[in-house]
Parts: C-alpha cells; sequence; structure tokens
C-alpha cells in the first residue's frame, strides 16, 4: 500500500515506524550548521546587532524588575497578612473611625459564629524629630511594663537608638512620657513593623488619655472562616454604626494598591517601549541590502527558502532568548539580592520610615511565560516576515535590488 514503507507490522495492526536514527542525526547536524552561519553572520554585523541586544536587554531587565518585585510584595503581603484577624469592627461617627465602647464588645459575642472577641487600643503618635507617624499599639501578651516599649527595627535605625535606650514621647496633656526600649521587633516582620511601637496598657493611657471603658476597634475570631462575610451582614444589623473589615477586603486592597503603583512604573516605561516598538517595526518592514544580497547569494547556491527561513528563525530566537535570559537574570539578582533599590520607592511606598526587608527569592511560571510572549515572540516573528519576503523572491532580483 502507498507509504507502507512509513509503518512496521505488528500483529496485523499498522503502527508509525519510530524516526530512523541516521535521519534524527542528519537533522541535528542540519540545524548545527544553521545556527553555525547564523552566530557568523550575526558576527559580521555585530555592532549593530550588539546595540540591538543591549536595548533589548535593558527593556527585559526594566519590565522584568518591575514585575518580579511587584509579584514578590504581594507574596509578601500575603504571607504576612494569614495572621491577621479575620474580622475587625470599627466604630464610625458621620463616616469617621471613632473609639468603640467596651459595651459593644458583649453584643458581638452574643452573635452566633463568633468565637472570641478583644478589644484593641491602638493609635497613631507624630514625631517631629523625624517627620514620621508612629503607630503605637497595646500589645498585653508581651507582658510589658507601665514604662517598657518595643520598637521596630527601622524606627531604631532612624532614632539611632537600641536596647535599654529610652525613647521620650510628649503624652496628650503636653508631659513628657520617657519609655525604656526592652527589645527590638523582629527585622523579618520589617514590611510591618517599620514603623510600630509596642508599649502596655497603662503606658497607653497615659500617652493618650482616652475615655475610659473604649477601644480602638475589635478583633473576632469566627468559627468557620467562610461563614465571615455572613456574621460581618450579622453585625451591620446589631450594630449599625458599626464598619466590619474582613481579612479578604484588606488583600485586596493591598492588591488593588499594588497595582496601581504597578500601573504608574509601566507608564513611565512606555517611551521605552514605544522605541522598541519602533525598533521592532523597522525590523519588520525589510532586510537591508547586504542581508538582501546574503540571501539572493544562498538562494542561488541551492538553499530551500524552508533553509533560510530556519536561519532567520535561529537568527531571532539567538538574539530575542539572549536578551530576555539575561534581563531576566540581571533583575531577578536586583530585586531578590540588590534591594530592588531601582523601582522600591514606587511600588513600597514613600515613607520616612522606610522598611528594609529582603524579598523571597521566588518565579512564577505564569509571569515568566507572559513576558515571554510579550517580548520575545514580537521579535521572532518581526524577524521572520522580512526574511520569508525576500526567500520568495526571484535571486537574481534579490542580489540586483
Amino acid at each position: 500500500m502507498p507509504g507502507a514503507s512509513r509503518y512496521r507490522d505488528c500483529d496485523t495492526v499498522l503502527l508509525p515506524a519510530f524516526p530512523d536514527q541516521n535521519e534524527m542525526r542528519t537533522w541535528l547536524e542540519r540545524q548545527n550548521y544553521l545556527i553555525d552561519y547564523t552566530l557568523a553572520a550575526l558576527l559580521r554585523r555585530k555592532t549593530r546587532n550588539l546595540g540591538l541586544l543591549l536595548v533589548y536587554t535593558l527593556l527585559v531587565f526594566l519590565f522584568a524588575s518591575v514585575l518580579l518585585l511587584s509579584q514578590g510584595l504581594r507574596r509578601e503581603a500575603a504571607t504576612l497578612m494569614q495572621d491577621a484577624p479575620e474580622l475587625i469592627v470599627q466604630k464610625l461617627n458621620a463616616g469617621r473611625h471613632d473609639l468603640l465602647p467596651a459595651a459593644w464588645l458583649d453584643t458581638l459575642r452574643g452573635i452566633r459564629g463568633v468565637s472570641a472577641v478583644r478589644g484593641r487600643l491602638w493609635g497613631y503618635y507624630y514625631d517631629p524629630a523625624v517627620k514620621a507617624n508612629y503607630t503605637l499599639m497595646v500589645a498585653p501578651e508581651r507582658g510589658l511594663t507601665a514604662d517598657a516599649i518595643m520598637v521596630g527595627a527601622t524606627l531604631a535605625r532612624v532614632r539611632e537608638v537600641g536596647v535599654g535606650d529610652y525613647l521620650s514621647l510628649r503624652a496628650a496633656n503636653g508631659q513628657p512620657l520617657p519609655l525604656k526600649i526592652t527589645a527590638l521587633l523582629d527585622s523579618t516582620s520589617e514590611l510591618l513593623s517599620a514603623d510600630l511601637l509596642l508599649l502596655s496598657e497603662s503606658a497607653f493611657h497615659q500617652l493618650f488619655q482616652p475615655p475610659a471603658d473604649t477601644y480602638t476597634d475589635a478583633v473576632l475570631t469566627v468559627r468557620n472562616p467562610r461563614e465571615a462575610r455572613t456574621i460581618a451582614g450579622k453585625i451591620t444589623l446589631a450594630l449599625p454604626a458599626s464598619r466590619p473589615i474582613l481579612r479578604a477586603e484588606i488583600l485586596r486592597t493591598y492588591d488593588a494598591l499594588f497595582n496601581w503603583r504597578e500601573g504608574i512604573v509601566f507608564l513611565t516605561l512606555g517611551t521605552l517601549l514605544l522605541a522598541f516598538l519602533i525598533l521592532a517595526w523597522d525590523k519588520a518592514a525589510g532586510l537591508s541590502a547586504e542581508e538582501k544580497r546574503e540571501i539572493g547569494i544562498l538562494k542561488a547556491i541551492g538553499w530551500e527558502t524552508g533553509d533560510i527561513l530556519r536561519m532567520k528563525l535561529w537568527e531571532g530566537t539567538l538574539i530575542s532568548l539572549t536578551a530576555f535570559l539575561t534581563g531576566y537574570a540581571l533583575a531577578y539578582v536586583q530585586v531578590f539580592y540588590g534591594g530592588a533599590r531601582l523601582f522600591a520607592p514606587v511600588l513600597k511606598g514613600w515613607a520616612v520610615l522606610y522598611p528594609e526587608f529582603r524579598l523571597t527569592p521566588a518565579v512564577d511560571l505564569q509571569q515568566l511565560l507572559v513576558l515571554l510572549a510579550v517580548t520575545v515572540l514580537p521579535y521572532i516573528v518581526a524577524t521572520l516576515i522580512p526574511g520569508w519576503r525576500a526567500a520568495i523572491a526571484d535571486p537574481d532580483a534579490v542580489m540586483r535590488g
């Protein structure tokens, strides 16, 4: 039967034959020769290709830096928020956050599905010495005495203080309140604790002097986390002046914030992207006279159209993949081991007490594939189109043109 040589008989069932090893070896040798020729052709125009490679690498480096940093910050925030309360309840007065009366805690405990309720005391303190706001929070689990305080590592660096030193804060009545630093907060959580101070309840009352039997807000533990949204609805009905905040809503806020800042950076990189698109369009618009003459000579000596297309494919692949891998590797090192100083002020936010922390190195496969498709595929296509046009034309016309 026609084509039977491509099949082998196995118990009266015709199965496709395995590729011949000689054919495979011939195909590999052919690709090796094409790669060698492509590299030689690229080296003949090394000045032009080197400039293109540098611009291409810079483009990949910048965009990969933004993506890696924003994804790392999202991952860090999600990891730190795993220990956050499932549900927070605040009191609103004319749409603004107000102190929550202690009587609300009993009402919250009576809502079905709530297993525990705890009132929190925290507030903001402006320090004119560094022109920054601190976040002060009562931490009963730390067992702090009335004159003790724990500070974040960033604050300790800015104020140049350490364990055993005294930090003086001005109370609501205008009197100084000296507090002894007994410990520094763990630097691994510096993203959250950069401006955080932990103190006792008595020290908090001396500093802010809030009304008796009031809290800043309340944190709730629910028996079934999947019912948190339903419980939030019950809280709104029981306490109309309340504002329940779900942990999932906080995570969505962080995500939206990072998306917004990421978009700002991408807009600033738009000029560079536009320049690269013009470069790719110029590449697709046509070949230089030297490249056309080279393709005409190859056609004249017996190269087929498929060989020329494969050669141009290798050319685009070698340049684009080299630029992509180099740019991505440089971005990876810059973000995870170099402190991400290039875009950190934009994506982390502007602050006097600037947190210093190292992101956990990680690669998102989906993000990598998207970046690969956006930066590599357009250039390969832009390389193939003019090569195909020249390959299907008459060799004499191409060499004369």
